[in-house]
């Protein structure tokens, strides 16, 4: 395990620090910071404010993901499935929560939305090629070693 700096900062006075909920935790939870409930109905999305802007090290990023108990129980999950935090962002982090379950959901002041977890970025040296090298798997993409069927586009 490898420990890095984040800074918080809190932008409004009942925002609640990120916070590991136990000595294993691999990500902190993340609260919700709204000043009166944000209902979310099956199918919709909403931006919901934590209150706090973050500093990650240079050479690391964070990530936003939903919560196993509310994706099972409710169906809430994270409109873009991940969420990015890069280490040069400095304004409010808001998780985009959609509701994919089948009845409303409320979101109120100091809920955990979200999880977020900081790992390190590795900068990609692109080069434009003709060809790659060839492997066993090759081009096979989705379903090729077997499972549920796709249609092709």
């Amino acid at each position: 395990m490898q420990n890095i700096n984040v800074k918080i900062k809190k932008l409004c006075e009942s925002a609640i620090v990120p916070a590991y909920q136990t000595p294993g935790s691999a990500a902190v939870d993340m609260c919700a910071c709204v000043d009166e409930p944000v209902v979310i109905y099956p199918g919709q999305t909403a931006l919901i404010p934590t209150g706090i802007a973050i500093e990650c090290e240079v050479g690391t990023v964070a990530l936003l993901f939903p919560r196993s108990g509310l994706a099972t129980k409710s169906g809430i999950g994270l409109a873009n499935s991940v969420g990015v935090i890069d280490s040069d962002y400095r304004g409010e982090v808001k998780v985009a929560l959609v509701n994919n379950g089948q009845r409303s959901f409320t979101v109120h002041d100091g809920d955990r939305i979200a999880q977020m977890g900081f790992f390190p970025v590795y900068m990609a040296n692109l080069t434009v090629v003709d060809s790659l090298s060839d492997t066993e798997r090759g081009d096979g993409g989705f379903g090729h070693t077997g499972g549920v069927g796709y249609t092709e586009l």
